[in-house]
């Protein structure tokens, strides 16, 4: 363990806070940048030792001065910041780490990150991060008992939402701006259906019941599932029946927001903006109030004469104040890749979540140590 390089969290919000004081409590030497110093300092009572977390107000000025070779630079910033994140932490020589999703941008640096030894990590959260980590487990538990093979069709399904841990009328509520919300609703999303390429151009058109954990939910598609094939190890199967990364919503969601989604297919941005601050101050979650995440993986195999072999691993969290299950999964979950990347683990060069399946189990020991309970159907994870 490097315990000399200072880990820098840019960003002190509601997604931050259970893996900053973990890692603090852990290996010390962690400092927060926030816009908000008093943000920051909140966070300072939760640890055993002051010497281990300081607070510090963010500008990316301030942060380029205390950077120095082998740190970890962890941004929980807005999207469009990471990639100026990643040039200042590989000209400084320092490492990066982002729940985020990978963009092209941070792939165009990893050349230069192997060139410089510099590892930059990203899509190590909840979703994307721990259902990469499950996806990597079920599909070599499913290679060792043969259910990959040239005659099996294989269905592959990964599902997460965040909701309230007591249901509501409008089936949801929201932890920080509903705009990204709103505006995601939009984006295009590509899957597998029945062994071709299917496009979900809104989401509220293209929505399932599915039962996960005894309990009926909605999903839809997410993003671009396809693009994830190779990245879990399937280009290969030759009959890929399903895959699909999807959102979960709770039962009735698409019939409580039915004027929402009206109001979403025709707006500008500026209604849309409208429409973000009545709902946030329509539907925030109270003080103390438990937030729900669930994440659910499963891997079917089916051989011509109908036999089977399935998998699934899941994980339903609830939380609330600083330590909300939202909270709590993505951000251990980022602590626990930035201590992989302090050992030394994680090879140079730009990636998605941990490099191999080795390494996705040990993460999964690492959260379950953290408190995350994992359940497991037909897949060994001691």
């Amino acid at each position: 363990m490097n315990t000399q390089s200072r880990v820098h969290w840019l960003g002190a919000g509601l997604s931050s806070g259970p893996g900053i004081v973990a890692l603090a409590n852990q290996r010390g030497n962690v400092t927060i940048w926030n816009r908000t110093l008093e943000k920051a300092q909140a966070l300072l009572q939760h640890v055993d030792s002051p010497e281990s977390l300081r607070a510090e107000a963010f500008t990316m000025e301030r942060l380029a001065t205390a950077i120095t070779p082998g740190d970890v630079v962890v941004s929980m910033l807005p999207a469009s910041m990471h990639a100026d994140v990643a040039r200042m932490a590989l000209d400084k020589g320092a490492n990066m780490v982002t729940t985020s999703y990978l963009t092209d941008d941070m792939r165009a640096l990893d050349g230069e990150a192997k060139s410089k030894s510099i590892a930059i990590v990203n899509e190590c959260g909840v979703d994307p991060g721990i259902d990469h980590l499950f996806a990597h487990v079920l599909v070599d538990e499913a290679r060792s008992a043969g259910a990959l093979s040239g005659d099996c069709t294989v269905d592959f399904v990964s599902h997460c939402g965040g909701v309230p841990a007591v249901p509501n009328d409008f089936c949801y509520k929201f932890s920080w701006t509903p705009l990204g919300v709103l505006t995601a609703l939009k984006n295009k999303a590509l899957s597998i259906r029945d062994g071709v390429e299917h496009e979900t151009v809104k989401a509220w058109t293209d929505v399932e019941n599915i039962d996960v954990l005894g309990e009926t939910f909605e999903v839809y598609a997410n993003r671009d599932s396809v693009a994830y094939i190779p990245e879990y190890g399937l280009q290969d199967v030759a009959n890929l029946r399903t895959f699909v990364r999807g959102t979960l919503r709770l039962e009735g969601w698409t019939k409580a927001w039915a004027d929402i989604f009206a109001t979403v297919e025709t707006a500008d941005m500026d209604t849309l903006r409208a429409l973000s601050e009545k709902l946030w101050h329509d539907y925030p979650y109270a003080p103390g109030e438990q937030d729900r995440v669930l994440l659910y993986v499963a891997l079917t195999s089916t051989k011509p004469n109908g036999e089977q072999w399935h998998g699934s691993l899941s994980l339903d969290e609830r939380g609330s104040g600083w330590q909300t299950a939202m909270a709590r999964t993505v951000s251990l979950a980022g602590a626990t890749t930035i201590g992989a990347v302090l050992d030394g683990r994680i090879p140079a060069g730009v990636h998605m979540g941990a490099p191999d399946v080795a390494e996705a189990r040990r993460w999964l020991a690492t959260l379950a140590g953290h408190g995350i309970v994992f359940r497991g159907e037909n897949v060994d994870l001691g």
